[in-house]
């Protein structure tokens, strides 16, 4: 079984590679990222408030 320590080491490496193979996204992959974003939290949103329109309907407040 490994230590803490091998954990803490293991995961440090691990970390590394990833941060090594990541590069800084070109401003027009960030803005295609936030405006899906941005439509997910909207969809969201409406879902919910969909949900609560229904529930009030349905249960009379």
């Amino acid at each position: 079984m490994a230590t803490f320590q091998e954990k803490v080491k293991e995961f440090w490496k691990e970390s590394k590679r990833v941060f090594l193979v990541t590069k800084k996204p070109r401003w027009d992959e960030y803005k295609k990222a936030a405006k899906i974003t941005g439509l997910g939290i909207i969809l969201i949103g409406l879902i919910g408030m969909l949900i609560r329109i229904v529930g009030i309907l349905a249960l009379g407040g």
